[in-house]
């Protein structure tokens, strides 16, 4: 497998002394986080236990540069691209989730970003590739995860619209920028027996959160929900 689980970050070990400043220092972040989880995920009719331990484990705060990074919006990074609100994510993981579990499961993601989607994966079990167009985003995307203890997330540079191939079939596709209809290369490399595909359709402004299913050489799709996206650039996208 190619994942880890991270500890650095979970609740500390009341037999180990930290020493107090260590103690306060940790605290303040750790609430926000549990704040996140109830106020935001929860009471939205989120309840997914493995989903609510994954993200009250993983530290946003370590792949977001703001005073408030466990706050109920989007927030930018580099390169013109955000990261979604704490909800909205929960939302696209929610519904991606494979049939048989996430322990194990082939997944990929296009749009690394801050990276802070992959840590979620991964905190999940996933065996994940994650897509960056932008070269140093995803490097420091990946300096994040890293140093989150997420050591065994594949990061790729390259035209997300083209998916990996090498890597084929997934269990799951999860497209974190919206285009203007689903890319074909990434409806070809779902796994034929299941395979989820999760992404932002519609025009630049106005998308819709589709849900596509493939059962063999079938692909039946839903909408979800209206959400806005940074566009998705490549071959099977939006034009630069």
């Amino acid at each position: 497998m190619r994942w880890l689980r991270r500890s650095a970050d979970r609740e500390p070990d009341p037999d180990l002394d930290l020493g107090e400043g260590a103690a306060r220092a940790r605290e303040p972040m750790d609430e926000a986080r549990r704040r996140m989880v109830r106020d935001q995920i929860e009471a939205r009719g989120l309840r997914d236990p493995e989903l609510l331990r994954a993200f009250a484990v993983v530290p946003r705060h370590r792949f977001v540069d703001s005073p408030d990074p466990y706050g109920d919006q989007a927030l930018p990074i580099r390169d013109g691209q955000t990261i979604s609100q704490p909800y909205v994510v929960a939302t696209m993981t929610d519904a991606a989730r494979p049939p048989g579990g996430w322990l194990g499961a082939r997944v990929l993601e296009i749009g690394t970003g801050s990276g802070y989607q992959a840590a979620v994966l991964a905190e999940l079990g996933a065996e994940l590739t994650t897509v960056e167009r932008y070269p140093e985003l995803s490097r420091r995307a990946g300096e994040r995860l890293r140093e989150a203890g997420y050591d065994d997330v594949e990061l790729v540079v390259g035209d997300g619209t083209q998916g990996v191939p090498e890597g084929a079939p997934y269990d799951v596709i999860l497209v974190t920028a919206a285009g203007p209809s689903v890319p074909k290369p990434l409806l070809k490399q779902l796994n034929s027996d299941g395979g989820r595909l999760v992404m932002p359709v519609g025009s630049r402004t106005h998308q819709w959160l589709t849900v596509v299913v493939r059962r063999g050489d079938e692909f039946v799709a839903r909408q979800r929900e209206p959400v806005v996206f940074v566009p998705l650039i490549g071959e099977h996208g939006f034009d630069e």
